[in-house]
């Protein structure tokens, strides 16, 4: 029997399937809060808010609370707000400055990024907007236009930090894979020639945004939940989290040995599904607690 004293939790592919929840999504997390086992459903995708992902999990059936989301979109919105404390408090001093202006974001994202950016205080730019943002910060954008494209390169030749939420190339959504804000970062960096700052998973940033919100101490206590290897389980990697592997989004029985090579990594275990994933992890008592849930 393993034991665990925090879980990070992928959403898309590990939860859920876009509109279809996977099977034994609830009891793993109603197992979870029965266990007094701390979590953060900790996804890449940056398209809604905190208050929005805990109700598309609610209405799924998955109990589920806005303070218990952490997502790439108030990652990278920290990360800004980090830096941009550190490059103008060296401009401060340097030019004997006392007040601050907001940091200039152009923002391809949809309303997720948009609200995190201006939550942490942001200034975000028209379209119309002449003058160079501090920062270029791009996640999914289903309303993708080649003038957005247009503007953030752009912005970046100029010298804007470019910030990439998450580099998932694909989405698995409603039992199909769809394009992700990977693929949209590909296209600017291949225009630019500029690597971005990667905020999601598999970058440490994120992880270590969300280790200080769960308030635990140490990495090694976490175990890292997902289905994708190159981003859930990398991420686990990178920060020396225990990583579970489960078969239900990317990652599948018929695929996972070419996608492990394929890849180069390897989880520290490996489960068909999430019931499975519960009996290894969870105490036997709450285990038989709740099967009468």
């Amino acid at each position: 029997m393993n034991t665990l004293q925090a879980v990070f939790l992928d959403l898309d592919g590990t939860l859920y399937n876009g509109q279809y929840k996977i099977e034994y999504a609830e009891r793993l997390i109603q197992r979870l809060r029965l266990a007094g086992i701390p979590f953060l459903f900790l996804t890449n995708n940056s398209s809604r808010t905190p208050q929005m992902v805990a109700e598309h999990l609610c209405e799924l059936g998955i109990e589920a609370h806005a303070s218990e989301v952490y997502n790439s979109a108030q990652a990278a919105a920290t990360y800004v707000s980090e830096q941009w404390r550190e490059r103008q408090s060296a401009e401060q001093q340097a030019a004997q400055a006392t007040t601050l202006r907001p940091p200039r974001v152009y923002c391809i994202g949809e309303i997720g990024m948009r609200t995190a950016l201006l939550d942490a205080g942001a200034e975000l730019i028209s379209e119309e907007a002449t003058h160079t943002p501090d920062f270029v910060v791009q996640g999914i954008d289903r309303q993708l236009t080649y003038d957005k494209l247009k503007r953030a390169v752009q912005h970046i030749l100029q010298g804007a930090t470019f910030v990439l939420t998450n580099p998932d190339l694909l989405l698995p959504w409603n039992q199909q894979f769809v394009p992700g804000a990977g693929s949209i970062g590909a296209m600017l960096e291949a225009a630019t020639g500029v690597k971005p700052v990667v905020i999601g998973k598999p970058s440490p940033i994120i992880m270590r945004y969300a280790l200080a919100k769960l308030h635990v101490s140490s990495f090694a206590e976490v175990l890292m939940v997902g289905d994708n290897l190159r981003t859930d389980i990398a991420a686990a990697h990178a920060v020396g989290c225990r990583s579970a592997l489960v078969l239900t989004g990317v990652a599948q029985a018929h695929n996972v040995d070419a996608l492990m090579a394929d890849s180069g990594v390897t989880p520290d275990a490996i489960y068909p599904d999430l019931q499975s994933l519960a009996d290894a992890w969870l105490p036997q008592s709450q285990r038989k607690e709740t099967d009468v849930l």
